[in-house]
């Protein structure tokens, strides 16, 4: 079953800048079972919005990538406040360029 996540985050989009150009380093953008992702700037911070093929690549990508890359950009240091997360089924997605349909 596919899954979706809206994460707002209050850290500032050079963060995010800083990680996303990290994570395509670790990944070189290949990402197993991630159909979306869109991050955007907002008046607190940050919003990612990502679809994945389902929860466990989603989980097992952020345990592997994204938390080894988010401890080595901030030196170790957890985050003064943690993002709001609000999950979702997707129940439709078109990606025409990518070739995805879910």
């Amino acid at each position: 079953m596919a899954y979706g996540f809206v994460m707002d985050v209050p850290a500032p989009v050079q963060f995010y800048d800083a990680l996303h150009a990290e994570l395509i380093r670790r990944t070189s953008g290949d990402v197993a079972g991630m159909h979306l992702h869109v991050a955007r700037q907002t008046s607190a911070g940050f919003q990612i919005t990502e679809v994945w093929e389902s929860k466990e690549l989603c989980d097992r990508y952020t345990a592997e990538v994204v938390n080894p890359a988010i401890a080595a950009l901030s030196g170790g240091q957890p985050p003064p406040m943690a993002p709001a997360i609000e999950e979702f089924e997707p129940r439709g997605l078109v990606v025409p360029a990518a070739h995805v349909t879910v």
